[in-house]
Formats: structure tokens, sequence, C-alpha cells
């Protein structure tokens, strides 16, 4: 996995911009406001997860929601998209790729449709060739067209109208080609963790306090009871439940704040991984029965078998964040949001993140939603 940060880009021309920058921390210090970005452990793991674990998922199917594809095709691509990517000289760059959207929703009733409202939304990119899979989270308050022009906060958009208006989304303000998702619920995470014996993690002293006030709001979400939390009291390399490594993956007040909660995620994400690795038949199985039942997907089983017999040779290259050079403030009805400083060239550096060098242009229809964005910003004062 890559240990760079790529959620922050320096303020250059567009054709400079590039998902690959360091983040300038001198400047970041000086914003007038930084984002409040949320964790994107919970689909991170699931992915690593889903690709381990589908080799044997094809027995439990029936266990998954998985008729919803009709629904996801309704959502369009705009036509430069698809004259990019069906031209032989594809100039974009996006031939031989798959990219899959993520939704992690925080449900405590079960429902994974519209109504539910998306703590995490990420896009997943598969280089076919390769097998390198890159992350990119947009992250939940991003202000931008929500799939039917209006413009408010991105996670209002699954709510409004489910994984196909949020895919929508997607492909309107990132110039994509998406029409597969898979939607999990929160708990899930604990779940896994907790069906591999849970993971090792080297606890401070600081964070003893954050990991363990974490627990209580953790388990109010996943419905696990006040009786069950089992408090983290010395520091030291130790093993952790489920509970105890997703409330410790959300500690952002310790030194480093957002950066060093990236590092935490990474960190139990790896060791998941490790896991994964060496977990026999009956672990596996354990962790198809938990999650699945909280998974909604568009892919059936045949699609499932077919990224089967790939799933070895999977890895997670990179990760990122959109929009990575952002200000936030409030924004009309939609309150307070987070705000792509140029929109169109956050799409440009998200593109050649996951695509690497290329001669991609924004399309119209992104130039049109960045002017948009910026003189609502203007107007709002952000």
């Amino acid at each position: 996995m890559a240990t760079r940060n790529y959620r922050e880009v320096p303020t250059r021309s567009r054709r400079e911009m590039s998902g690959r920058d360091i983040p300038n921390r001198n400047r970041r210090k000086k914003r007038k406001k930084k984002a409040n970005m949320k964790a994107l452990f919970a689909l991170e793991v699931f992915v690593m997860v889903a690709l381990v674990v589908v080799l044997f998922a094809v027995y439990k199917l029936d266990l998954a929601d998985t008729n919803n594809k009709t629904s996801v095709i309704e959502a369009t691509v705009n036509d430069e998209v698809k004259d990019q990517i069906n031209a032989d000289d594809n100039t974009w760059g996006m031939n031989g790729y798959t990219n899959v959207a993520l939704f992690g929703v925080d449900s405590r009733d079960g429902n994974l449709d519209k109504g539910a409202r998306t703590d995490t939304i990420m896009v997943a990119s598969l280089n076919e060739a390769t097998g390198d899979i890159k992350l990119c989270s947009v992250f939940r308050d991003t202000y931008m067209n929500i799939g039917n022009d209006t413009y408010s906060k991105a996670n209002s958009a699954y709510s409004h109208g489910g994984p196909t208006q949020a895919i929508q989304m997607l492909n309107d303000n990132l110039d994509l080609e998406i029409n597969q998702y898979i939607t999990v619920d929160f708990s899930a995470l604990i779940d896994v963790i907790n069906a591999l014996g849970g993971v090792e993690i080297d606890v401070t002293e600081e964070e003893i306090h954050f990991l363990n006030d974490y627990q209580i709001g953790t388990a109010e979400a996943s419905g696990i009871a006040k009786k069950d939390i089992k408090n983290v009291t010395k520091a030291g390399r130790q093993t952790l439940n489920g509970l105890q490594a997703t409330s410790y993956c959300r500690i952002r007040y310790t030194k480093g704040d957002d950066f060093k909660r990236a590092e935490r995620q990474r960190t139990v994400l790896t060791q998941i991984a490790d896991k994964l690795k060496t977990a026999d038949i009956s672990e596996l199985n354990n962790i198809i029965d938990e999650v699945f039942p909280k998974i909604k997907t568009s892919f059936d089983k045949a699609e499932l078998t077919a990224y089967a017999a790939k799933a070895v040779g999977y890895k997670i290259a990179g990760q990122a964040g959109f929009p990575a050079d952002n200000s936030t403030g409030t924004m009309g009805d939609a309150g307070s949001c987070v705000v792509a400083n140029d929109f169109a060239a956050n799409v440009e550096a998200f593109h050649q993140f996951l695509y690497g060098d290329s001669e991609y242009t924004p399309s119209s229809t992104v130039q049109k939603i960045s002017e948009k964005v910026a003189a609502d910003k203007t107007k709002h004062g952000v």
C-alpha cells in the first residue's frame, strides 16, 4: 500500500496539479479553516475484504442483495466521456479500468437504499492489466451537483435517490463511467476484525483516552451494548477487538490531527489485509456470514466469479481525497461544506491520480459545474 498522503494538492496550474503532490504544511496551517474530513477506513477495509473473500462468496451469494443492476445502469455518462472511452486513441487514458462506487452508510435500521446518508463515498479504480487498485474518497460534505442539477453536500445524493443518484453525481462531477457499486453497513468493519480475532496495534499513551471515548459513540451507532465495551487500559502493542480498532481509526485529536488519523486507518487496513492472507476457510466463511447480509451491491454471481480468479493479484496502490485543494465554509442552505478552490482543476488532479499522465481536460459538464461552484463560493464569501 502507498504510504504517501495525497489528500492535498498545492494551488498551481491545472496541468501541474497532481494527486501525488506532498502537502505543503505551512500553507495548510495558514488556511482560514480546515476541511472536516470523514474517515475513509470502513470502505477501504471492505474493498480488501471483498476482493479476498469473493473466492468463497459465490457459495453464499443468497445472503447479499445482488439484484440491483437495472437501477444502477440507469445512471448516465456524459457524451464526452463516452467518446473518450470508445475512441481507439483514448487520450484520457481511461481504457482498461473498472470503476466501482463504494458507499458506507450509518444505518441503524438496516436500510442500505434511499433514505440512508453516506458517511463514506469512495471510487475504487481497478487497473485490469496490473491488478492495482486506487481509492479516492469524495469528502461527504463536498459542495457539488448532487446528480439532479441541484447543489448541496455530496452525502445527500444517496439519501435522495439511493445508489443510482449517488452514482450519477460521481459520473457528472468527476467525468467517470461507473455502473457498479457496493454499499456496506457501518458495523461491517467491526464484524470483519472480530472474525479475524482482532488486529495488533501499538497504542500510545496519548491515544488511550480518545480511543475509549470514541468506543461509546461507535458502540451506539453499531448496536453494541455499553456493557460489552472493553476499555484499553495500557499503552503498547496489543490486540484490539473490532470496536476498539474501529474507534482507534476515528481518533483525530492527537498530534497530527487528520493526517495522523489517516495513518491509523492505513495501519489497521494493513493489519486486516495481512491477516486475511493467512486466514483459513473457516475464518473467511465467518466473515462472509457476518458481512454479506450488510451489503447491497450490483455485482451478480457471474461477475464476482470472474473477479475471483484474479483476486489474489489485487493490491491497493494508492489513496487520495477529493477535492484535494479546498476550503470550508457555509454555503447557504447547504450549511457547512467542503468547497473546491478550483473544481475543474481538482477533477484534473483526480484523473491524474487514477490514470496517470494523460491529455485529460475537464468536459463541458465539469466546466459548468466548476463555474457554478465558483460563483456560489464567491456569493457566500467562502
